[in-house]
C-alpha cells in the first residue's frame, strides 16, 4: 500500500473517533515492548482511545504509558462464564482489536462479541476463522527485533513502515510511579552509580552464573558503584544464599518491593546487568543503562529481543553455537566475562 492510501486510511479511521484494543496478555518484557504500539497509535490517531488488556500482574507497566486510555484485566475476565466474557468484550465497544499476542479464547471472544475490526497474523490457524484483518509475516523466520514486529500489526490501521529504534524509543512516552518507600528511595546515592543486578528470570531466559555476578561485584570499584540485588519474593531466599550473603557491601531488595515500587526504585537507579528478563526492558525504556546478556541461539539473541532505549546494549557471542539448545545450561552465555561487564560499566561511568 502507497503512501497516499496509508493516509486516506488513516484520516479515515481518524475522523471516526476509534476504540482500539491491544491484547498481550503475557509477560512483562513482551508487554513492555508491545507498549510502543500504543504510541504509534497516538502518533497517527491522536483521538483514538485506546484499550490495553493484559494481565493483571502487568498493570502497573501498562499504566505507566501515557499512551493508554484503559487497563482491562484478562485474568478477571477469564474466570466468568463465557456469555459473561462476551458481554464485557461489547461494553468496551472497540472497533479494532489487535491480537499483539495470540490467544484462541481471545480471538474467538472477540469475534463473538462482533468487534467490527480483528487483526491478527496468518500464522495462527484460528485467526483465520476469527479475524477479519490479517497481516502476514513470521516472527519464527523474521530478523526483525519484536517491538519492530508488533508494529506490523497496525497496518490495518493504515500505520505501514518499518520502525526504526529511534521511533520506537520515542513511542514509549513512560512515566513511572513515584510512591516508593522513603526507606528504598534512601537508599540511592547521588555520589555513585546506583546499579541493580538482576540474576534470575523465572525460567523465562537463559541466566548467566551467579559465580559471574558474584566476580562482578568483586571487580566493581566500590567507590564508584552502589550494588543491588533484585529478584523477585521466590527467588530471595536463593539469592541471599548464592549471592548477597557473601558480599556484605551489596543491599538485597529481592522480594522487598511490588511492582509498581520496583519500578520506581529502577527509575532511581543509574542502570542494570540482567539476562532477556521484564525488568531489563523496564529499565531500557526507561532511559537506563541497562545491559543484557544474551546467548546467540535463536530466537533468544538480541536481535529479537534486545532491550530497545537511549541507554540500552547488550552482550553477545559472536559465535554460531546450537549445542545447549536444549539444555539450560548455556556455554555461550557463561563466556561472557565479568570483566566484560565491568568494562562496559566504567565506560559509562567515566564519559
Amino acid at each position: 500500500m502507497g503512501n497516499s492510501d496509508n493516509y486516506i486510511k488513516l484520516k479515515k479511521i481518524s475522523e471516526s473517533n476509534p476504540r482500539i484494543i491491544i491484547s498481550r496478555t503475557d509477560n512483562l518484557g513482551d508487554v513492555v515492548l508491545a507498549l510502543p504500539m500504543a504510541g504509534a497509535i497516538r502518533k497517527a490517531i491522536p483521538n483514538a482511545y485506546i484499550i490495553f488488556l493484559g494481565k493483571v500482574y502487568t498493570k502497573d507497566i501498562i499504566e505507566m504509558s501515557q499512551n493508554v486510555d484503559r487497563f482491562v484485566d484478562w485474568d478477571e475476565i477469564k474466570v466468568q462464564h463465557e456469555s459473561s466474557q462476551i458481554n464485557i468484550f461489547k461494553e468496551l465497544n472497540a472497533d479494532y482489536f489487535i491480537h499483539a499476542f495470540p490467544a484462541k479464547q481471545i480471538a474467538r471472544l472477540a469475534k463473538k462479541a462482533r468487534i467490527p475490526h480483528r487483526i491478527g497474523t496468518t500464522g495462527r490457524l484460528y485467526h483465520w476463522g476469527t479475524c477479519n484483518q490479517l497481516v502476514r509475516f513470521s516472527r519464527r523466520r523474521s530478523e526483525l527485533h519484536e517491538s519492530q514486529l508488533n508494529m506490523k500489526l497496525l497496518r490495518p490501521l493504515g500505520i505501514d513502515h518499518l520502525f526504526s529504534f529511534d521511533e520506537i524509543i520515542n513511542c514509549y512516552n513512560f512515566i513511572p510511579p513515584a510512591d516508593l518507600p522513603d526507606v528504598y528511595r534512601e537508599m540511592i546515592d547521588i555520589t555513585r552509580f546506583n546499579l541493580i543486578l538482576h540474576p534470575k528470570s523465572k525460567g523465562s531466559a537463559r541466566e548467566w552464573s551467579m559465580q559471574n555476578y558474584s566476580d562482578l561485584i568483586n571487580i566493581l570499584p566500590s567507590h564508584k558503584f552502589k550494588v543491588f540485588i533484585s529478584g523477585t519474593e521466590s527467588e530471595n531466599d536463593f539469592i541471599q544464599k548464592h549471592l548477597a550473603s557473601n558480599h556484605p557491601g551489596i543491599i538485597n531488595i529481592a522480594g522487598k518491593l511490588n511492582l509498581r515500587q520496583f519500578i520506581s526504585f529502577i527509575a532511581l537507579a543509574d542502570g542494570m546487568v540482567a539476562c532477556s528478563t521484564g525488568p531489563l526492558h523496564i529499565a531500557a525504556a526507561l532511559g537506563k543503562f541497562a545491559i543484557g546478556i544474551y546467548p546467540p541461539i535463536k530466537p533468544m539473541h538480541p536481535g529479537r529481543w534486545a532491550p530497545v532505549g537511549v541507554n540500552a546494549s547488550y552482550l553477545v557471542q559472536d559465535i554460531e553455537c546450537n549445542k545447549c539448545r536444549e539444555s539450560s545450561q548455556c556455554e555461550c552465555i557463561e563466556n561472557i566475562s565479568p570483566e566484560m561487564i565491568k568494562t562496559k560499566l566504567m565506560d559509562i561511568v567515566n564519559t
